[in-house]
């Protein structure tokens, strides 16, 4: 069963980034990413907002984008940007098991 908030760390090693990157995403993308706070005042995460900061991992980092074309992207698009890192993240775990069952031969 999946967790209903994770903590910036959390969030940071599932993403595949550092804190202070998801720190700065999560205030530049507000319109996006709402993470709630708890009584200290630590950003909480729900799965939604991971699954938008991995969009954004991907389309800065793979497709080149600055961050306003990560936004405009993200505003008319979402769902073709999420296919895209699907498929992406899909062949990833393919080849990461095809380099096991080489090793094995």
């Amino acid at each position: 069963m999946a967790k209903l908030f994770y903590s910036i760390g959390e969030v940071a090693e599932l993403v595949g980034e550092n804190p202070s990157a998801i720190r700065f995403w999560s205030n530049h993308f507000e319109r996006f990413i709402k993470p709630s706070r708890n009584a200290k005042g630590n950003r909480r995460f729900t799965e939604d907002d991971i699954e938008y900061l991995r969009q954004i991992k991907f389309l800065v980092d793979k497709e080149g984008l600055t961050l306003d074309g990560v936004e405009k992207r993200l505003a008319a698009d979402r769902k073709g940007v999420d296919r895209k890192l699907k498929a992406v993240e899909t062949l990833r775990k393919i080849r990461r098991e095809l380099t096991e069952v080489r090793k094995a031969l």
